[in-house]
């Protein structure tokens, strides 16, 4: 007889998720977004004209940039992965859309 809990992975949460209670208190994305945070961004935000769609906040760019950085990811590429796979990042974005480089395909199905 095994004494083994039960994989129940089609169950769902009964609230959404907080990435904030996901990574511990002295991790290193908390760091760097109370650095980011504190950092004055207003040269980055002054001269934005703000045509188009709406943008990512620069501080949420250079928080995902930073951590990346930290740890050691240089690839934009692996950067925007990063987005939908690692908490640390979406702790940095605090977004539920997921940041993408790429264009959405001409038939609407996402990116």
């Amino acid at each position: 007889m095994s004494n083994f809990r039960e994989v129940d992975r089609q169950t769902g949460f009964l609230l959404p998720p907080s990435v904030d209670e996901w990574l511990p208190g002295q991790h290193l994305a908390r760091f760097v977004v109370e650095v980011v945070e504190s950092l004055d961004l207003r040269a980055m935000t002054g001269e934005y004209r703000g045509s188009g769609s709406a943008s990512y906040h620069p501080a949420v760019l250079l928080g995902i940039l930073v951590y990346g950085y930290a740890s050691g990811v240089f690839s934009s590429r692996k950067l925007e992965r990063a987005t939908y796979d690692s908490v640390a990042v979406r702790l940095s974005r605090q977004t539920s859309i997921p940041i993408t480089t790429r264009s959405p395909r001409s038939d609407g199905a996402g990116v």
